[in-house]
């Protein structure tokens, strides 16, 4: 990328320890790798990013990253998001414009998709917030409360997310598909410092979903579409799935 400060991008990959579901996930070995390493790897692929970095609460997180060759800040143990630690992880990186937040947990994240984010921000300095969204097509998930739906206007900005199904299909021909938001957003990096002092809105509150204070705040947030899913680990049992998958590919 070219050397102008103004249009370094910074990804950064929260990793905390203390996962409910799943403590020490970040470290968690498949395929001989930590989880977080299969993540690092994947943004090394990008071709718009001009540093990766891991944003963690804890020194053996950290130890594991820089022994796999990875930058990495530690940041304090009591945000209350992703976002927020990404956000204190950026003070390290003042000359970049672009934050992208990759969560620590999608070891198949794409890196043609990060690329397509960092690069609408970067050539769009008017889109403050971007995120993904890709097709539903197993029917069943647009009832399933886990999986956080999208529509998007005629700009590809996003109009509403909900755990809900969105929008209810009384005439299905007028919007054929359903979308599926994905957890990956990018900031222009004022805007992510505004975000995170902004309080969780009612809405954010409600659904539990983050993105919603965006929206509730009036910002528009841009939604990149692709067929890329990248399925995340909350279990042992799903990084047991992803490992059979990596071994599948390199046989």
């Amino acid at each position: 990328m070219a050397p102008n400060d103004s249009s370094r991008t910074l990804v950064a990959i929260p990793a905390r320890w203390g996962s409910t579901r799943f403590p020490g996930k970040p470290l968690h070995l498949i395929a001989g790798k930590p989880l977080v390493q299969h993540v690092w790897e994947r943004c090394q692929d990008c071709k718009q990013i001009d540093d990766v970095i891991i944003a963690t609460d804890d020194a053996r997180i950290a130890e594991a990253a820089a022994a796999f060759g990875a930058k990495f800040v530690l940041t304090s143990p009591d945000h209350p998001s992703g976002t927020d630690r990404i956000a204190e992880a950026a003070n390290s990186f003042p000359d970049h414009r672009v934050v992208i937040n990759v969560q620590g947990d999608e070891p198949l994240i794409s890196p043609v998709l990060i690329d397509e984010l960092a690069r609408t921000l970067r050539d769009d300095s008017g889109v403050k917030m971007i995120t993904a969204a890709a097709p539903i097509h197993d029917a069943a998930q647009i009832t399933d409360p886990n999986v956080v739906k999208v529509i998007f206007d005629t700009h590809g900005d996003a109009l509403y997310f909900s755990r809900s199904p969105l929008p209810y299909l009384r005439n299905p021909e007028a919007w054929p598909r359903s979308y599926r938001h994905l957890g990956i957003y990018g900031f222009q990096r004022s805007f992510l410092f505004q975000f995170v002092a902004w309080p969780p809105s009612r809405l954010e509150q409600t659904e539990s979903l983050e993105q919603l204070r965006a929206v509730e705040n009036g910002t528009r947030i841009r939604v990149v579409l692709t067929d890329e899913l990248s399925p995340g680990v909350d279990t042992p049992e799903q990084a047991a799935a992803i490992e059979k998958h990596l071994q599948k590919q390199s046989s």
